[in-house]
């Protein structure tokens, strides 16, 4: 069946709507979303129009006409509760919820790919650099890649800075006088990238249908690979903790406790989505829930456990259009945008997990 087919009769053989679809806020925004992400309060999502909009519980969105092309990534910033984002328009932006728009870096024709932010530094890359900059200060730091950064990510003190690109990842560690690198080899592009929590580890999603890791004490290759599509959403999830994944037809899911993670283990699973892919997945760490979003609009809740009888819930029914983007809140509150624009901001019962 096509994608249009499935549009007028939404599931035939998939999932009808669901209770919680009927009790959420809907919105059709008309522009694809690009990202999205819990923050303080509620979520934070950017669109393809250049819009950020907010998200908080019993309020209305709130509409942010930030970039004049697409929002490309968007990341929270604790400390002022605001939000950082890239635009192909070459903009890199500091947003907040009331509207307000401040400037702290222009690159020209040049789009900001990635971005970053974590415990007083924030950074964004445009081509082969990484710029970075501590909190206050106006001059940043320039760091120079060997191809085209894939992806940014700062630990959770903002000691380290983890560039992805061509050929690995490198590592710039902050010193009491200069940042200083260390690469992290293996073949191929590198797009997005995670510390561990715990930062003992580095992963990436790979351009081809793989996840790399390295246990950076050692830089010990993590190969996570047999995915039948390419890895496009990964979030830390559970008490093991767990890296969560799309790529494949449920949510596939990697242990990264004990001293070599998923090294020779296999992958837990849930969320099963039949012949469906699943396109994002979103949890919380210290919860053993997780949410994934599928190429058919549907969205199923599963859970990490080793009992087989436990079935997955329907969040949200087929609607046709992939799932892009999924984030959840601590207190519960999910939100799901799709590939067209369409918008659903719900309570959960429970916990969120």
């Amino acid at each position: 069946m096509t994608a249009e087919a499935l549009r007028q009769n939404p599931h035939p053989q998939g999932h009808a709507e669901t209770q919680l679809e009927r009790q959420g806020l809907t919105i059709e925004t008309g522009a694809p979303v690009t990202v999205a992400l819990a923050m303080r309060g509620g979520v934070a999502a950017g669109f393809g129009d250049g819009i950020v909009r907010f998200f908080r519980p019993d309020k209305p969105p709130v509409t942010v006409k930030a970039h004049g092309g697409a929002v490309l990534d968007l990341v929270a910033e604790s400390e002022t509760g605001a939000v950082l984002t890239s635009g192909d328009d070459g903009r890199f932006l500091r947003v907040s919820s009331d509207g307000t728009i401040a400037e702290i870096a222009s690159f020209g024709t040049r789009w900001v790919d990635c971005v970053a932010a974590a415990h007083g530094y924030i950074a964004c890359s445009s081509g082969r650099t990484a710029h970075v900059w501590q909190m206050g200060e106006t001059t940043a730091q320039v760091f120079e890649h060997p191809s085209t950064v894939g992806g940014l990510a700062f630990d959770a003190k903002a000691r380290r800075l983890a560039v992805a690109h061509y050929g690995g990842a490198t590592v710039w560690e902050r010193g009491a006088r200069r940042w200083k690198s260390s690469k992290l080899v293996w073949k191929g592009s590198h797009n997005a990238v995670a510390f561990s929590p715990d930062g003992k580890y580095l992963v990436t999603a790979m351009q081809e249908n793989a996840l790399h890791g390295w246990r950076l004490r050692d830089k010990a290759d993590m190969r996570m690979s047999g995915y039948p599509a390419k890895v496009k959403s990964f979030t830390w999830v559970g008490d093991a903790p767990y890296l969560a994944t799309s790529g494949a037809d449920e949510a596939i899911c990697w242990p990264f406790d004990g001293k070599d993670g998923p090294m020779g283990r296999a992958p837990a699973a849930c969320a099963y989505g039949g012949k469906q892919l699943c396109t994002a997945v979103t949890g919380l760490v210290g919860h053993n829930g997780v949410f994934a979003g599928f190429s058919d609009g549907s969205v199923l809740a599963g859970r990490l456990s080793t009992d087989e009888t436990l079935e997955d819930l329907c969040v949200k029914g087929s609607s046709g259009t992939p799932i892009v983007a999924l984030a959840l809140t601590p207190q519960g509150w999910l939100f799901v945008g799709d590939d067209a624009g369409h918008i659903l901001w719900v309570r959960l019962g429970g916990d969120g997990a």
